[in-house]
């Protein structure tokens, strides 16, 4: 039997709860992106080399991906209005403690706390929009959460730069961390698990809890959620989180006013970008992988371009890889798509939260390799990197473009011989342009 439903879908009360799990989203992606345009002055506050400073991100990424699972597995346990709560508290503290380190032991913790918190917010938010929005709206509000994310990477790579020239490191990030005490208290009185008076959820045993994720990884549409995540997100995290500003600074020459105009306006761009996607995703559901290889092949022509530039690339070219790169973050969001056509809703966290790990996966080994990169061809530290150094280094990019384009090709064929076999009809009606949502009936893990 059907649970009451006490409130309308898709109306007034869904907009603000969504709109309240959006703000705490946006601020993660801040706090998760403040690294990148203070990289620079941390190297030089804790004295490090380019691998430790890697290790900031690198560790930051590694909880999150970590947690993935886990926090899977307690969102469909005890929903999204917890999580985000829980999330918020481990984001402020993270950062406050980040404020205040004055050691490069403790700034490691303070960034692993930012980590799990952040890893606890994105999956809650994309339940919300599953179970508060109609099935024709969830498509296009999904990419207005990825694309409104952003606005926390504009604000890391503009004011928060403004402030920490203006008020130093401690006051900057101990002001940012106050953020996260407004939004507990919003999402403590408006934010709402569902709309039905007692929502079903899965109660996991950990007896069973490897069974339930071996059940969700079974599925080949998990993996190529997975794998479509892994391709095209990572190139816009890496960039944006930390090595495209020393890549611009001190490598291309750029000031540090322009660098952080630039990011600035990539992390606009994914709005644009978002919007062309959606419509596209839309209208072409049959054709969802292969509008994310497209986009994943239009980001590496232009980094080709500028890797092999004789010299410093013109800045035009400079532009259009940078945001044709930014137009990853968008194309990693049909992952959540696809992964949504494959899986019963009872498992959506789970399915999600394994979709997640691909692309920040991707980055943080991404993020290492790089700095490991530059150690070794320049050991003296940032300021003695060329921009051959950062040529050389960013090219690693290209095993994981590889890789991933393979992968998800591989999976979208297992994927469509599934849905062919357990849904009779789901090929031919996303041929015909329509979506096809999975019914919530049997298993799906093979």
């Amino acid at each position: 039997m059907s649970a009451e439903q006490i409130h309308d879908i898709g109306k007034r009360r869904a907009w603000v709860i969504w709109l309240v799990a959006l703000a705490v989203y946006i601020l993660a992606v801040f706090h998760r992106s403040s690294l990148g345009v203070a990289g620079i002055i941390a190297s030089d506050r804790f004295d490090i080399s380019a691998t430790s400073l890697a290790t900031f991100t690198v560790l930051q990424l590694v909880v999150y991906a970590g947690m993935q699972v886990p926090v899977g597995v307690l969102l469909d346990r005890y929903a999204s209005r917890a999580m985000l709560l829980c999330g918020l508290v481990l984001l402020t503290a993270g950062q406050l403690a980040f404020a205040f380190a004055d050691s490069f032991p403790a700034a490691v913790a303070a960034r692993a706390a930012v980590g799990a918190g952040d890893a606890m917010v994105f999956i809650s938010v994309i339940r919300l929009v599953s179970i508060w929005f109609l099935v024709r709206q969830a498509p296009m509000v999904t990419q207005v959460t990825g694309m409104s994310g952003q606005l926390g990477a504009i604000a890391a790579a503009g004011p928060l730069s403004f402030l920490l020239h203006e008020l130093g490191w401690t006051r900057a990030f101990a002001l940012t961390s106050s953020l996260g005490v407004v939004l507990i208290v919003a999402v403590a009185a408006l934010v709402k698990d569902s709309p039905y008076r007692s929502e079903e959820v899965v109660a996991i045993k950990l007896r069973a809890l490897a069974q339930s994720v071996r059940t969700v990884w079974g599925n080949p549409g998990t993996r190529l959620g997975m794998w479509s995540h892994f391709t095209s997100q990572f190139a816009f995290t890496v960039f944006a989180l930390l090595w495209g500003y020393p890549f611009l600074v001190q490598g291309l020459g750029w000031s540090p006013g322009a660098a952080s105009t630039l990011l600035m306006a990539m992390t606009a761009w994914t709005v644009v970008s978002g919007l062309i996607t959606a419509r596209l995703v839309s209208r072409l559901p049959f054709y969802r992988s292969w509008i994310v290889v497209g986009i994943v092949i239009g980001m590496v022509v232009p980094w080709t371009a500028v890797l092999l530039w004789p010299g410093v690339a013109p800045a035009w070219l400079v532009v259009v890889m940078c945001f044709l790169t930014a137009s990853g973050g968008p194309a990693a969001m049909v992952a959540f798509d696809l992964a949504r056509s494959f899986t019963p809703p009872h498992q959506t966290g789970r399915a999600n939260g394994l979709v997640n790990v691909g692309g920040f996966t991707a980055s943080l080994l991404t993020m290492a390799l790089i700095g490991v990169v530059l150690d070794l061809v320049e050991p003296g530290g940032m300021d003695a990197y060329t921009l051959g150094d950062f040529k050389l280094a960013m090219s690693v990019q290209y095993l994981f473009w590889a890789f991933g384009i393979v992968q998800t090709l591989r999976y979208r064929r297992r994927g469509l011989a599934h849905l062919a076999r357990l849904h009779p009809g789901s090929i031919e009606q996303m041929r015909s342009g329509q979506p096809f949502v999975h019914p919530g009936i049997g298993v799906e893990g093979v």
